[in-house]
């Protein structure tokens, strides 16, 4: 996998792991009634969180190398944290928390991804 191919699967993750947790109060009425109701279940948004965090680490990396700005991951790291810690302003305030914390991971990625585009390649002259 390419690192813009990371970045961008990364974004994805992160996405869909902020839509699961934002629509999942409305739909997990709905999942128990089918026998999904494990989709509501805390072990498995830290396991998609976590999957998201550890993708995000190897996307950055890659682009750490080629551009050296380490922000990005700073960004990544702090995004991980806020979205770890969504119950921390209760109920009321946990979409507000997933989005700050969705947000600043998906923008570390698309940092990463303009920062790598800017790099402008070396041609050698024979």
């Amino acid at each position: 996998m390419t690192q813009r191919s990371l970045d961008k699967t990364g974004m994805w993750v992160t996405t869909l792991c902020a839509l699961h947790c934002l629509l999942l109060p409305v739909i997990l009425p709905l999942l128990s009634l089918i026998g999904l109701s494990f989709i509501g279940e805390e072990l498995l948004e830290r396991v998609i969180l976590g999957t998201s965090i550890v993708l995000g680490i190897i996307a950055l990396s890659a682009g750490i190398r080629k551009h050296a700005k380490f922000y990005p991951f700073v960004m990544l790291l702090l995004g991980g944290f806020v979205y770890w810690h969504k119950d921390s302003l209760g109920e009321m305030g946990e979409p507000v928390v997933i989005l700050v914390g969705a947000g600043l991971i998906i923008a570390a990625h698309w940092v990463n991804l303009r920062l790598v585009r800017q790099i402008k390649p070396v041609t050698v002259s024979a």
